[in-house]
């Protein structure tokens, strides 16, 4: 087994592939701003599987379109689309412009600039875990 075969490196790497695919995404709808009846997608991380020690993968799931989905009995309801602050031209709490194209730039330049810090931190951090697998060896 290599060092780089290690289960923390490889969820790493992992990780950054994730968020790589996610950037690629987001480009895409900055790209499509002005494409009538485009709508935003994006990258929703997913738990699925289990790693050692309790370490998780994140898998990845497109989502986009015109539905929400409510993951715990918790969290509040969706609004009904009869109540009386209800705006039939609503996207994901953003508004559709006349042509259908539901990106709003702000949003998704915002979602990009997160997601490229936390590709960062992940790649430091697989950067540190490297250096540190040096130390243990006695390669530095």
């Amino acid at each position: 087994m290599s060092l780089t075969d290690l289960p923390i490196l490889g969820m790493l790497r992992n990780k950054m592939q994730w968020h790589q695919a996610r950037q690629a995404l987001l480009a895409e709808n900055v790209a499509n701003a002005d494409m009538p009846r485009f709508r935003p997608r994006d990258l929703a991380e997913i738990s699925s599987t289990s790693g050692p020690s309790g370490l998780t993968a994140p898998s990845a799931a497109v989502v986009g379109g015109d539905g929400l989905a409510r993951t715990n009995a918790g969290h509040i309801g969706l609004a009904s689309a009869d109540g009386p602050n209800a705006e039939a031209k609503r996207f994901k709490g953003f508004e559709v412009r006349p042509s259908g194209n539901g990106v709003n730039l702000e949003e998704e330049m915002m979602k990009a600039g997160e997601n490229q810090s936390d590709y960062q931190m992940v790649a430091s951090l697989y950067q540190k875990s490297l250096d540190a697998l040096k130390i243990a060896v006695g390669k530095r």
